[in-house]
């Protein structure tokens, strides 16, 4: 578990960012909340353009974290699981607000890119 932030105003932003800062790391817990459980490959599936070693680190940092479980079964070839702890699930409101602006923010794009088309016409 990382520290908590000794400083003064946009402490408790930092102290969330200290959790959830790095590219891939928001995406990788969304990814979780509507999944529950994913595999390494299935990571993968649904993050074509993260490197495998950049998601490796991501999903290690947010394991060391104390975000996630990682499991990994001694089959052939290994089958690894990561899901969400109790304290990563605790994450739930910040990643689901992020949702939310992010669709208002593509449907205002929509929006704006209709509106060219229709003044050009």
């Amino acid at each position: 578990m990382r520290e908590v932030y000794d400083c003064d105003l946009g402490c408790p932003v930092q102290n969330t960012l200290q959790f959830i800062s790095g590219k891939w790391k928001s995406v990788i817990l969304y990814h979780l909340f509507e999944n529950k459980i994913l595999r390494f490959s299935e990571f993968e599936s649904k993050l074509p353009y993260v490197s495998k070693r950049m998601l490796a680190k991501q999903l290690s940092e947010l394991e060391a974290d104390g975000l996630i479980d990682k499991t990994i079964y001694p089959v052939v070839p290994v089958k690894t699981e990561y899901r969400l702890t109790e304290f990563g699930k605790s994450l739930y409101p910040v990643i689901r607000a992020m949702e939310i602006w992010g669709d208002d923010y593509a449907q205002m794009v929509a929006r704006e890119a209709e509106a060219q088309v229709n003044s050009d016409e």
